[in-house]
């Protein structure tokens, strides 16, 4: 029986004809130098140009390549996901074929996992932003990072850096948590950091993409903003519930008491919406993160 491989690189493939081989070349030059036993997973994800054809006439030339094809466009996570429930490594890495991350770094990332048995995830930290709508794609990865990080309780460096290693067997239970777009790197990372799972940040330089980007502003930004708020809800619902319901529930009181100075024995309607709302959020938060404690996953 062939032995399995210690390492399995998942690669994302969609409408990269131009460039794909040269990212292949990349990644199985620096692992064949590694000494890591590993796989290449590459999976077109329904590409509509000759990104599959050209990886099928590549492969006999990479022999640690393997490629899945999908007969419909899934999106970035569903890839990840499904990568990684097929990987037959102890450790996988997710990165794009775009040649935006140094791709030639992943035994680095790789090394780190394998010398620090504490630490169960390695995210490549970018130093800079070459991505498109750069004006207003800068601000809005800061507040959704900055939001993240106080809902974690942590720094977090890069919250959807697409190059990252990690432990098959502790990222196993968050796969079905993936959801299909852009948002899956946000969501691992955030699975990882509420579990206490430890998370070294590498720093790394970010090229600018070859070919066309597939990031939606508007919609992209607002899955983000959404999957961290669903991912903290998941694991710690008091993070986001209980702050809103103590300050409604603080200043429904104090105007109760001013109410009562200005009119002794009457309270306006206002005020006591604003305390039970208070009162009802805080409800439910203690319900939800009951019913997370009791999940016993």
């Amino acid at each position: 029986m062939e032995q399995a491989p210690y390492v399995t690189i998942v690669l994302p493939c969609y409408n990269e004809q131009d460039h794909v081989l040269d990212e292949v070349e990349r990644i199985t030059k620096a692992m064949d130098s590694s000494g890591y036993t590993y796989e290449l997973v590459a999976v077109d994800d329904c590409s509509t140009d000759a990104t599959l054809a050209t990886l099928q006439e590549a492969a006999p030339h990479y022999p640690n390549m393997r490629i899945r094809a999908f007969h419909r466009n899934g999106g970035s996570g569903t890839v990840r996901r499904i990568g990684t429930q097929e990987a037959r490594g102890e450790i996988v890495v997710w990165t794009d074929a775009d040649m935006t991350y140094p791709n030639e770094r992943i035994p680095e990332l790789v090394q780190i996992l394998e010398k620090d048995q504490t630490v169960d995830q390695v995210v490549g930290a970018r130093t800079s932003e070459e991505g498109s709508h750069k004006l207003l794609r800068v601000p809005a990865k800061w507040v959704i990072r900055k939001v993240a990080e106080k809902l974690a309780g942590q720094k977090i460096p890069d919250l959807n850096s697409g190059l990252r290693a990690f432990r098959k067997s502790v990222a196993r239970p968050y796969l079905r948590l993936l959801p299909p777009g852009f948002s899956c790197v946000t969501t691992i990372t955030l699975s990882f950091l509420s579990n206490q799972h430890d998370v070294y940040y590498l720093p790394i330089d970010y090229a600018k993409r070859a070919g066309t980007s597939k990031f939606s502003f508007v919609s992209d930004a607002y899955r983000y903003i959404l999957q961290v708020l669903r991912m903290i809800m998941y694991f710690n619902p008091l993070k986001v519930l209980m702050p809103p319901a103590l300050w409604l529930v603080g200043i429904g009181f104090a105007k109760g008491v001013w109410d009562m100075i200005q009119h002794p024995f009457y309270f306006p309607a206002n005020t006591v919406m604003i305390f039970l709302s208070g009162m009802l959020i805080g409800s439910v938060a203690l319900l939800a993160d009951l019913i997370v404690r009791s999940r016993g996953e």
